[in-house]
């Protein structure tokens, strides 16, 4: 277990399914991709920014291949036109409050202008995704600007990866209980080539919560009323170092939404549902029948990531006494064992 105090699904015994696990089980398992997060939180606020940085960015290469997956539009994902356009992205991506997003946005550029690869920029295409943690915090102060999405940038790092209440998962709710950031990574083979899968995501949305099959409602778990989603989203990111084209990066994108079902999600009406999968990879891309592996361990991955943003969430308490309770992790394990999802503890 690592040194957060709550579990992850792996900790509890969920086996990996079709695919082992990377070193750390996070999108840092795929080679140079960095996660850094700045979190803003007092007695009116539950906010922050998460940053994906792939090191693969930088003067010899000005962009990498990606794909978007669009589930349900009903959010402000900065960049998604030309993203799609080109099957590329020219910069880090960026995760926060819906209503910070362009300020967020507009950081990120500036940051990126400053570093001398981009001396002669006079274009840029700034990724900057958000889901509302308008329940938990005050929303409408647009309190994410310049100073937090910089820092997070700058704290960016391999290695294991903060998840539940922190960075822009800091105000998030999901499926009833405290949602946040969660992340995971499977490793497969590709046409002999051994390569790695890798999601983060920031979770906060609706449904009824399934952890291996088993459900865990939230009105049966909890001793308290379910929290109540604002928003009502999610989004995924996928990296992986398999050499794929933006075309088949989308492709891989729609299995990531997909596995938001696996999870409970009812995909309600206002819910802004997205997906990005960018590749640091090179070299020629696979045939699209050898894809198959790709599309599993990325649903994987997703699945177990949603699942590790509600476990490790911590109860908050936020914006005019409203409460987001986490998980209750002893009744969680009493399902999963009752239904033979995971086996029995062996006594000492």
């Amino acid at each position: 277990m690592s040194a957060q105090a709550r579990p992850r699904a792996q900790d509890l015994g969920i086996p990996s399914g079709s695919f082992p696990r990377g070193e750390w089980n996070a999108i840092t398992d795929v080679p140079g991709v960095r996660v850094g997060h700045t979190t803003v939180q007092d007695d009116r606020l539950s906010t922050g920014v998460t940053a994906i940085v792939p090191d693969a960015l930088g003067a010899d290469r000005r962009w990498l291949p990606a794909g978007l997956s669009v589930g349900n539009g009903y959010g402000k994902l900065i960049g998604a036109t030309q993203l799609v356009e080109l099957g590329a992205i020219e910069t880090p991506i960026l995760l926060t409050s819906t209503l910070s997003a362009f300020r967020v946005a507009d950081a990120l550029v500036g940051y990126l202008l400053e570093q001398p690869w981009h001396a002669g920029t006079t274009t840029l295409n700034p990724i900057v995704g958000e889901t509302n943690d308008g329940f938990l915090s005050d929303i409408r102060s647009r309190p994410v600007g310049d100073a937090q999405a910089r820092a997070a940038l700058d704290a960016a790092a391999g290695g294991e990866v903060a998840e539940g209440g922190v960075g822009a998962g800091t105000g998030t709710v999901a499926l009833g209980y405290k949602g946040g950031i969660g992340t995971a990574s499977r490793l497969v083979e590709i046409d002999g080539r051994a390569c790695t899968v890798g999601a983060i995501v920031q979770s906060n949305y609706t449904g009824t919560m399934r952890l291996a099959g088993v459900a865990l409602p939230a009105d049966e778990l909890l001793d308290a009323e379910p929290a109540e989603t604002i928003g009502n989203s999610c989004m995924i990111v996928v990296a992986t170092d398999a050499p794929l084209d933006g075309r088949q990066l989308g492709r891989v994108a729609n299995r990531a939404v997909f596995a938001l079902r696996g999870t409970g999600s009812d995909f309600a009406q206002g819910s802004g549902d997205y997906a990005i999968a960018f590749s640091v990879g090179e070299g020629p891309a696979p045939d699209d029948e050898a894809l198959s592996p790709v599309f599993l361990a990325t649903m994987e991955a997703v699945e177990e990531a949603l699942v590790n943003s509600v476990l490790r969430a911590e109860t908050r308490v936020g914006f005019e006494g409203r409460t987001a309770r986490a998980i209750p992790i002893d009744r969680v394990r009493e399902r999963l064992l009752r239904a033979g999802a995971v086996a029995a503890p062996v006594a000492p």
